[in-house]
């Protein structure tokens, strides 16, 4: 018995470093390794914890930074892997490295299945969580709705401006407000009006429920996301009450579109009466699950993107004063004060398109993600003891790559001693002369999978700024510290941003 069950554990260990051997051999000939990052844990199971600890408290950049090396060394290798719980992982903010992930060997990266399994309850199968065949259908699907008559009609964000800009006044000229919160309900309102046709008004009506259950889903998806191997541990009654929320919502919406005939759904879309996001889907489809997972991606991203970038541009015009009177005086030499900027007018404003250029380098939207491995494959730099060679990567590697730590490499910008702007500071004018190098500006992605909704996006933002400054002369900071950056999906400020916006004296 004992010489059996000795026989027994002899051949199953032998399997596993046979195994091992094998897995070896195969990144042996695909390419090199990565530098590694361990802790004093069993398993390496301690970087999770670090990921999670640091990611309650705002401070996920910190933790990457600490991965890549200590801040301030230029010498960084922007590149590194790890082996958790006998899963390896490789991160990266090396431009090379995300543009093999994003493009040159795009049908070598995808979501993948585990993420897939991941998001369900949240996205379904919708353009942010599938790959090949699914992903084409999904975004062919959507891509009509972002054409540029659309874009131009700006109707929907004059509509909710007019609800905004006196709830930023506050109660009286220089009063306190929370901005942050505000954008959030403004830009939920524009999001529900263009895609179903009627706003959830919550700029009238404060937090609205679907609001609430929306920012509660997204933090425990994002816990579940770090999590790891330990992710069946987070507690999801929250999330689950939250998601029958937000289904119930959309589903609403869903009904009413499929009550009418496909002649009529395909009459409204060719017309802007009447047209909405979701009448345009309908006519397409009329699966139920297909129209509920694009919608509440769409609305992901339609209501946060904007939010976000608006939030962190009303933090730092508030601490750079030169820059909200060099907007105004763009601004009045081709709207005016008073009259509504048209599509051509917010294009041929220059410094209006750089300083949006220069918070979202700053503040890029989603400052991490992931992809996987679709297959054996490799990534171009990073590997070997000088860093400058392929590293092997197995199918089923996920790759984290961070656009917040690229957009703030030293080494990708311009040395100071040639009279350029710090690469830490907010300054717009520093793109009147650059440009950056390739694949170290991507706010919005990249590649095939590039944002679908970046002129969508851009055009609310500039909109948006522009009749905030046509209403108000100056924008004051409430607030002493600097808001940490909370990253559930994408980057916004912890805290919240307290500022006051002034009215003229002729206003």
């Amino acid at each position: 018995m004992i010489y059996g069950l000795a026989a027994a554990a002899t051949i199953y260990y032998t399997q596993i470093v046979l195994s091992a051997v094998t897995l070896e051999r195969k990144l042996d000939a695909l390419g090199k390794r990565a530098p590694s990052r361990r802790t004093w844990s069993p398993w390496n199971i301690g970087l999770l914890f670090q990921a999670i600890w640091y990611f309650s408290h705002h401070r996920n950049h910190e933790w990457w930074w600490a991965l890549f090396g200590k801040c301030g060394n230029k010498n960084l290798p922007y590149t590194v892997e790890a082996i958790t719980a006998g899963a390896r992982i490789i991160f990266t903010a090396d431009e090379e490295n995300i543009k093999a992930i994003l493009a040159t060997q795009f049908q070598d990266y995808g979501k993948g299945e585990r993420f897939r399994e991941e998001w369900k309850d949240f996205l379904g199968l919708s353009i942010f969580t599938t790959d090949g065949e699914r992903w084409h259908d999904s975004r062919s699907l959507l891509r009509p709705q972002f054409i540029k008559d659309r874009l131009s009609d700006l109707l929907t964000f004059e509509k909710h401006t007019k609800v905004l800009i006196p709830l930023l006044a506050g109660s009286h000229n220089g009063a306190t407000v929370r901005a942050d919160d505000l954008f959030f309900r403004y830009t939920l309102d524009a999001a529900t009006d263009f895609l179903l046709g009627s706003s959830v008004d919550s700029l009238h009506n404060g937090q609205s429920e679907f609001a609430a259950a929306f920012t509660e889903v997204q933090h425990i998806q994002s816990i579940i996301a770090r999590a790891g191997p330990m992710q069946n541990w987070v507690p999801r009654k929250k999330f689950h009450a939250g998601l029958k929320v937000l289904n119930r919502f959309v589903d609403t919406y869903i009904d009413r579109a499929l009550q009418l005939p496909p002649d009529e759904l395909e009459k409204m879309t060719k017309s802007d009466e009447g047209y909405t996001f979701l009448h345009a889907l309908a006519s397409y489809t009329r699966d139920r699950q297909v129209l509920r997972d694009q919608l509440i991606a769409v609305l992901l991203a339609g209501r946060d993107t904007t939010a976000v970038t608006m939030s962190w541009l009303t933090y730092e015009l508030s601490r750079h004063p030169q820059v909200v009177q060099k907007l105004r005086q763009e601004i009045i030499s081709h709207s005016g004060l008073d009259k509504p900027p048209t599509y051509d007018d917010l294009k041929s404003m220059r410094y209006l398109q750089h300083t949006l250029n220069e918070i979202l380098r700053l503040y890029p939207v989603v400052p991490y993600n992931v992809r996987v491995a679709l297959r054996d494959t490799t990534l171009p730099h990073g590997g070997g003891p000088n860093g400058d060679e392929p590293i092997g990567v197995l199918k089923d590697t996920p790759v984290g790559y961070s656009t917040l730590i690229l957009h703030r490499r030293e080494d990708i910008y311009p040395p100071a001693s040639a009279g350029f702007p710090d690469y830490l500071s907010f300054v717009p004018e520093r793109w009147d002369g650059w440009t950056p190098k390739s694949w170290t500006y991507i706010p919005f992605n990249g590649g095939p999978r590039i944002c679908i909704g970046q002129q969508f996006a851009l055009t609310e933002l500039a909109y948006t700024l522009v009749r905030l400054l046509q209403s108000f002369e100056r924008i004051e900071c409430r607030t002493d510290e600097f808001p940490m950056m909370k990253t559930d999906i994408v980057l916004q400020p912890a805290q919240g941003v307290y500022v006051a916006f002034i009215k003229g004296e002729k206003q």
